[in-house]
């Protein structure tokens, strides 16, 4: 019988991010509200296991033990997600991580997986977030579905210099220390509906039923989610964190709304007048560019656990630019599995990366789906932690997968261009312009330099990172044109 060894402890990181875009002409792919709606008082909370790594054995005789730590094979609980972290935020970790896991209940270990080591999505420098003394450095997470078993090992990087040694010329491989404090995080991000709504949800795994609005085609590894064309039902809020977070999109949605619908443009230019008319310029009273509002599930919508984050929310005074990233954790997933993907990254933000809630305004899936990120409020200027340095005044968009060499599906390119859209819209911002953000510090540009930067970026114009992957990166202009247009311009 197998033991079940791990210790469950809240731990503090940080982690990866990526992007994606859509057109009014486009509805995303639906999500059953069944598969997200939280049921009152019946929700699992979820849980982090948190096991130190050690070093290992090595089999390379060039390489000193403390130059190899990992997780030799072992029973733990169950999990769904896992990452990296170790002590020092600021610590880099120059090296390679990988982690293999055992399907729950099986036998079958999957292979070795890279988990990405660089730690560049966090609050700016001096931010309260960030000097917390709660934060971690980390890798990003990786999704893995759902697992009872895990092996871990990270080698530090080789720098193939070779030393003298006092016997003969053997030649020595010299690596950077790896930081202090490694542990794995390995995450549980718990149930967002008792397991009577759950069946109701995967018997939606069937045929669309018919709808008005066309849904852009799954990839052909995906099951198609049915469609539940009934008006979801928003149930009151039960805590005062819960009430917080629903309340903060008021005149959106109804309190304890799973989603907020789409707009017509029309509509959206009301609204925009309705929202933010003390602060519009007299050209966008004459003219207001803006997109369409798209659907938008809620925190509620995705399961949150509101009695996870700090209480209270922090904005900043406009959205100005838009960082588009990768979440970096795979593309095995279903897109009816990203609700409890989001509460497992959810999670990791911040019981083991330390972050006062998750880092991302906005998250995307890759059918298409938009999803409320960190809580304060989607019309908002709510402050993020996603690209350090520019956090203030813009927005972070994170794409659900990895897109370094997976091309991002239609879905996901047209949703990214919808949101930024909308949300730039509310702003008065030109999704083909040119900004001026003040950097907070960061390894691409010194604190307080002026920078100027597309107003839909990647996270690498404005931090020295692969993020958000060189295939969703390179989708960019179209993206910036794509919205552009949909605004009206």
């Amino acid at each position: 019988m197998r033991g079940l060894l791990a210790s469950s402890v809240g731990v503090t990181c940080a982690t990866a991010l990526a992007l994606s875009l859509t057109s009014p002409a486009i509805a995303a792919r639906p999500v059953s509200p069944a598969a997200v709606r939280p049921a009152s008082g019946a929700e699992a909370p979820g849980s982090t296991q948190s096991l130190p790594l050690a070093p290992l054995a090595s089999r390379d005789v060039t390489l000193a033990p403390a130059d190899e730590q990992g997780l030799p094979r072992r029973d733990v609980r169950h999990f769904s997600l896992a990452g990296v972290i170790w002590d020092d935020p600021d610590t880099e970790l120059h090296g390679r991580v990988q982690i293999r896991t055992r399907a729950a209940g099986t036998d079958i270990w999957s292979g070795w997986q890279d988990l990405e080591a660089h730690n560049d999505d966090t609050a700016d420098p001096g931010a309260a977030e960030r000097i917390s003394g709660r934060v971690h450095g980390a890798t990003a997470p990786l999704w893995v579905g759902d697992s009872d078993g895990v092996e871990v090992r990270v080698r530090a990087e080789a720098d193939g210099r070779a030393e003298d040694m006092a016997r003969g010329s053997r030649a020595v491989t010299t690596a950077a220390p790896l930081p202090a404090g490694l542990r794995v995080e390995l995450v549980d991000p718990g149930e967002s509906a008792p397991s009577s709504t759950r069946q109701e949800a995967a018997a939606a795994d069937g045929p669309h039923r018919a709808v008005a609005r066309s849904a852009p085609t799954p990839e052909p590894a995906e099951d198609p989610a049915m469609m539940d064309t009934s008006a979801p039902t928003a149930e009151p809020p039960e805590d005062a964190a819960e009430m917080d977070a629903s309340a903060a999109n008021a005149g959106l949605a109804a309190p304890g709304a799973i989603e907020i619908p789409a707009l017509d443009r029309q509509q959206t230019e009301q609204e925009l007048f309705a929202l933010r008319a003390g602060e519009l310029t007299e050209r966008q009273r004459a003219k207001p560019y803006i997109g369409a509002r798209p659907r938008i599930v809620t925190r509620r919508g995705w399961g949150a656990d509101e009695g996870l984050r700090e209480r209270r929310f922090v904005y900043t005074k406009k959205v100005k630019a838009a960082f588009v990233h990768h979440t970096a954790s795979g593309n095995g997933y279903r897109c009816t599995q990203v609700s409890s993907l989001i509460r497992g990254i959810y999670r990791y933000h911040v019981k083991s990366m330390g972050w006062r809630d998750i880092g991302y305004n906005f998250l995307v899936d890759k059918c298409g789906n938009i999803y409320e990120g960190r809580a304060g409020g989607v019309a908002k200027a709510v402050l993020g932690a996603h690209t350090l340095g520019f956090n203030t005044n813009s927005m972070g968009i994170a794409v659900v997968g990895s897109y370094g060499s997976k091309k991002p599906p239609a879905a996901v390119t047209n949703a990214v261009a919808r949101l930024a859209a909308w949300k730039l819209g509310l702003y008065g911002a030109n999704p083909r312009g040119k900004t001026y953000l003040k950097s907070g510090g960061g390894n691409r540009y010194p604190k307080g330099k002026k920078v100027r930067l597309n107003v839909i970026s990647g996270h690498r114009d404005g931090f020295a990172t692969e993020c958000p992957g060189r295939q969703l990166y390179r989708k960019l202009g179209s993206t910036r044109t794509t919205a552009a247009r949909l605004q009206g311009r």
